[in-house]
């Protein structure tokens, strides 16, 4: 219920007349039944703005420390997240990574719309970066199509240690539904699930008109603290998925 009053009543309308957010595609979304939504990441606002112009609710796989902050402060962000479907799930890796894998199954199986980064975090320069295979194997896992959104012009609006957003336009591209159902069978193959990543990746390049680097954006981001730049001119070999 908070997630429709926020949409429809609270956030949502400021937004539609803020920054005038404009949709193309959006009849690539099925009117029913399981599908991920697979987006770039620019700006924390993209959480925001990909369930506001799309008809159905979309839960996200929320990093857990939306869940664990103290004070009133994070009483009201974990009420927040919990109260608009937002589930949190441990980034850490390893063991983690495969509960959050569970979580994702389980919200596919209920026949829900399930939101996902495949960076896995925000781009920290407005450039797309390399996926991880999560998205390929809960896709495959549960035979379910995979939507790519490109989020456009929310970066320029809100980059990342930008609090308040700057008013401009934004939109969002939401490309054809891609099925994987001719990999049945193949969900524990690293090199599959990498091509359909790639696949995923490679769409959203083309919705986005982002420049790509094939390099995790979290190995970007300690590039940039560094002082180093994070394009091809830096490509180290990738952490593992």
């Amino acid at each position: 219920m908070l997630y429709w009053i926020l949409k429809h009543l609270v956030v949502g309308p400021w937004l539609r007349v803020l920054f005038r957010p404009w949709v193309e595609g959006s009849e690539n979304v099925p009117d029913k039944g399981a599908a991920i939504i697979a987006s770039n990441h620019l700006s924390f606002s993209d959480s925001f703005f990909l369930p506001l112009v799309v008809p159905r609710p979309i839960t996200f796989l929320a990093k857990s420390d939306y869940f664990t902050g103290k004070g009133i402060k994070g009483l009201f962000t974990k009420a927040f997240f919990a109260g608009v479907g937002q589930v949190p799930v441990d980034r850490s890796g390893g063991r983690a990574s495969e509960a959050a894998l569970r979580t994702g199954l389980r919200i596919l199986g209920e026949g829900s719309l399930l939101g996902i980064y495949p960076e896995g975090t925000r781009s920290p320069n407005g450039t797309l970066y390399r996926g991880k295979t999560g998205v390929a194997r809960m896709a495959m896992e549960a035979k379910v199509p995979i939507i790519p959104a490109a989020m456009i012009n929310t970066y320029e609006i809100q980059p990342p240690g930008q609090i308040r957003p700057s008013i401009q336009r934004v939109g969002i591209r939401l490309g054809r539904a891609l099925d994987f159902t001719r990999y049945e069978g193949l969900e524990n193959d690293r090199f599959v699930l990498r091509s359909v990543t790639d696949e995923v990746m490679y769409e959203l390049m083309s919705l986005s008109g982002q420049e790509y680097v094939d390099m995790y954006a979290t190995r970007a981001k300690e590039l940039i603290a560094e002082g180093s730049p994070a394009d091809s001119r830096s490509m180290v070999p990738s952490e593992g998925d």
